[in-house]
């Protein structure tokens, strides 16, 4: 098996040698004497005008073709380049050098090509969507998690938890890997990713074979910023806001033959204040209670992200990459929370005041290096990746609690440290086979170890500090996942097909250590793929496919104690979580009119083995939230995308996701069947007013829906966002209106027999922004093709 694995990585290189009586050779330069990497040559034969072969200039702009005996012309072309042939060449088992080869400009192409490369706001591929996140004006002076709620199908709520398709099992990739900065706490660690460096994001709700496995929705693939055009390029950012909201970036590129360097930055410091409040109350046989609480939150971090990297272009066949990405935040986070107590006539008998000042100090890092090689024939690729990545957090929590009733002061210390490292490594095969086929193999090996050391010491009234024994461990977690997968499409005229499978195993491991208490799973599973296209006709595409999906308990779900702030509202996790699975179905249909175009799904999922959060009491009457296993659920959603184009700059795009869920289940004795009708939408208006100066308003809608054990109300949203460009198109002048009426607050009920509640809580409060960015080398393109639309592509 080692050896098949082993001649399957390494067939590329012994594959293809090809025999000739002759070859062509010369050099692509341009009117400044520069040479010309990667232009088209394509010979011709002149006696039909056949194509008989095609290759790329190298770095410095030198190719070399092999040709049969034979009369040729040979066809020389390059984006922005006037096209150039060179007739009458005659192959007789001598070699041709046909020296430098010079290309004119075309300015009327160039102007051309600024249009076309302007990006649109989503692209539509075969299994993915991808947005362009710099068309959208309110992610500018954004950070990632602010980013991806401004993505169609995807939501974060206040507590930063990211859902697709109203299901949080969804898989959170970086330049489509796995990573330690997203290992930990997603959801803190996006919230420090400074948007600047994202270039876009992909949607993959129905994951081919070559994707992991992981994530009972699909995945999120976040894709960093990496120019690669000639000489110096990039783009710097400066944001200054209401709350404390300053920032500065940059992106930088310098590519010069055979080396292309890449560089972000950002340092910034923001200040996001919130509150909360909730009206609790128990009735036990035993305990009897009503509280009402209420909670300011302060939460200010200061961050600084760097990215550097080079390509290497050995020649124009073999490229190496080597980046690195380094994360530091210091944060604090200042919490007041007042507990009002009453007695069964509803008498305030007792008061308590929490007073929590938390200090964070997180590192991430990661470094990777990339190996990719091509070949004479086209789209034939083999890559190979290697990446490694660690966090270290440190949380110290400092909270005094007094008690207006007994004049009790307890002071308690709660540290948290955490360490995460993940091993990565991969190769990828891609083989063209006749005009629309391919077959595609790869391997994948990830291995993560994460430790987390918690406690909690507290001390009545000056005395001497204990430590509370509910909070005191070392947990540990190791997961190792080994995956291959072979998958093959094709197209036959207006029908294409892509058919694969997966196999991944698992290895996982908890242990708290202090207790010597362990869990050790060991499963192996396959995972198969389909995929069907038509095309009714050139502007209408109709798409069906399956996959099926795991979700293997996270880390976040797995460690058993997690927040200390709230003592009377506890969050924790479940060393006993199994895996879930999912089977999903999708129907897509594209239609392309002539100002607009409109994209509809329809999907099914069923689920065994379902993770979902509950909510328990303790022997005092206090909530605990935490996640278990139920039995199945079925969904069954429907989404529609659709944009018009009124006028070359006044344009409406709208965004619609309903989805029925039913699940069945049970926990304790306690009935956890739920059914819910929920849905989401999205609108964004865009239009020009005077002054050159562009306008976009931004809706955002998400419904009431059932829990298990209550309901989660409806949150309503306004963004509003100005742009104007500047200094003759190299500057771009932003201000924006984040949550105009600061309504962007979650409100929730429980009602589970004894324990009833309502709630509500704000994390981040209304911001204004106003931003600069500026353009080195890079004009902003004079006409937007179909700003808002859709592209297409297989």
């Amino acid at each position: 098996m080692r050896q098949t694995l082993f001649f399957l990585l390494l067939f590329p290189f012994f594959s293809y040698a090809q025999i000739s009586s002759s070859s062509v050779k010369g050099s692509v330069s341009d009117d400044s004497q520069n040479a010309v990497p990667f232009a088209s040559i394509a010979a011709y034969s002149s006696s039909d005008s056949s194509l008989v072969k095609g290759v790329a200039s190298d770095v410095d702009g030198n190719f070399s073709i092999e040709l049969a005996k034979g009369n040729y012309y040979l066809q020389i072309s390059y984006l922005s380049y006037k096209t150039k042939i060179i007739p009458n060449i005659k192959i007789d088992n001598k070699e041709v050098n046909l020296g430098d080869i010079r290309l004119e400009s075309d300015a009327k192409l160039l102007d051309e090509v600024e249009v076309v490369a302007e990006r649109n706001q989503m692209e539509l591929k075969m299994d993915k969507r991808v947005f362009n996140v710099d068309k959208d004006l309110t992610n500018v002076g954004a950070n990632a998690a602010e980013i991806l709620d401004n993505i169609p199908s995807v939501t974060v709520d206040i507590e930063g938890n990211i859902a697709l398709r109203g299901s949080e099992n969804v898989r959170v990739l970086i330049d489509g890997k796995p990573s330690a900065i997203t290992g930990g706490s997603t959801a803190d660690v996006l919230r420090q990713f400074q948007g600047n460096m994202i270039e876009k994001v992909e949607i993959i709700t129905n994951p081919s074979s070559r994707y992991d496995a992981e994530g009972e929705v699909g995945i999120i693939n976040i894709i960093l910023k990496k120019e690669k055009q000639k000489g110096i390029n990039g783009s710097v950012e400066a944001v200054v806001g209401y709350p404390d909201n300053y920032r500065l970036a940059y992106n930088l590129n310098y590519r010069k033959k055979k080396f292309n360097l890449f560089t972000s930055f950002g340092i910034g410091y923001r200040d996001s204040p919130g509150f909360g409040n909730s009206k609790q109350s128990f009735n036990g046989a035993d305990t009897s209670y009503v509280f009402e609480s209420e909670t300011d939150r302060s939460r200010s971090s200061f961050s600084q992200n760097i990215r550097l990297g080079s390509d290497w272009f050995i020649n124009n066949k073999n490229t190496i990459t080597v980046s690195g990405f380094f994360n530091n935040s210091v944060e604090e986070n200042i919490t007041n929370l007042v507990y009002k107590d009453f007695d069964s006539n509803g008498e305030l008998f007792q008061e308590v005041q929490r007073d929590d000042i938390e200090d964070e100090l997180g590192q991430r890092w990661e470094t990777a290096i990339n190996y990719k090689r091509t070949f004479d024939k086209k789209d034939e690729v083999w890559t190979v990746d290697l990446q490694y990545s660690k966090s270290d957090d440190l949380e110290d929590s400092d909270i005094d609690q007094t008690n207006s009733f007994t004049g009790d002061l307890t002071n308690q210390q709660a540290v948290n440290t955490e360490v995460n490292g993940t091993f990565l490594a991969q190769t990828d095969y891609i083989l063209p086979i006749g005009k629309e086929g391919r077959l595609e193999m790869g391997y994948r090996m990830t291995l993560r170890q994460i430790e987390n050391d918690f406690s909690v010491t507290e001390a009545i009234n000056g005395g001497e500090p204990t430590i509370n024994p509910d909070f005191n461990n070392d947990f540990l977690f190791t997961e190792d996942v080994y995956a291959g997968y072979l998958q093959f499409g094709n197209k036959i005229e207006n029908f294409s097909y892509q058919f694969g499978l997966r196999t991944e195993r698992s290895i996982v491991s908890t242990e708290l250590k202090l207790t010597d208490e362990t869990n050790n799973w060991d499963y192996t599973n396959l995972f198969p793929s389909a995929f069907l296209g038509y095309e009714l006709s050139k502007q209408t595409t109709i798409q069906l496919s399956y996959s099926r999906r795991i979700n293997r308990p996270s880390y976040r779900y797995l460690l058993p104690f997690q927040t200390f702030s709230d003592i009377r509202n506890l969050w924790g996790g479940n060393p006993n979580l199994q895996p879930e699975f999912t089977d999903s179905y999708e129907m897509n249909y594209l239609k392309y009119f002539e100002k607009g175009s409109v994209f509809s799904s329809i999907y099914y999922r069923h689920r065994t083995g379902v993770i979902q959060r509950i909510t328990v009491t303790d022997d005092e009457g206090f909530a605990r939230r935490i996640p278990v296993n139920l039995s199945t659920e079925n969904n069954i959603g429907y989404e529609l995308t659709a944009n018009y184009k009124f006028k070359p700059k006044t344009s409406v795009n709208a965004t619609f996701n309903f989805y029925r869920s039913e699940t069945r289940g049970s926990y304790e004795g306690i009935n956890l069947d739920n059914e819910q009708f929920a849905w989401t939408s999205r609108g964004v208006f865009k239009t020009a007013l005077l002054y050159n100066i562009d306008a976009q308003l931004s809706l955002n809608y998400n419904s009431p829906q059932n829990t298990a054990q209550g309901t989660t109300k409806s949150i309503t949203s306004l963004d509003i966002s100005l742009a104007k460009d500047v200094l003759k198109g190299k500057g771009t002048l932003v201000a924006s209106v984040r949550d105009v009426f600061n309504s962007r607050v979650r409100r929730w009920t429980v009602d589970d027999g004894p324990l009833t509640s309502e709630s509500e809580f704000q994390w981040r409060a209304r911001q204004f922004l106003l931003s600069f960015t500026y353009r080195i080398n890079e004009k902003k393109s004079r006409n937007e093709r179909r700003s808002g639309d859709f592209d297409a592509e297989d």
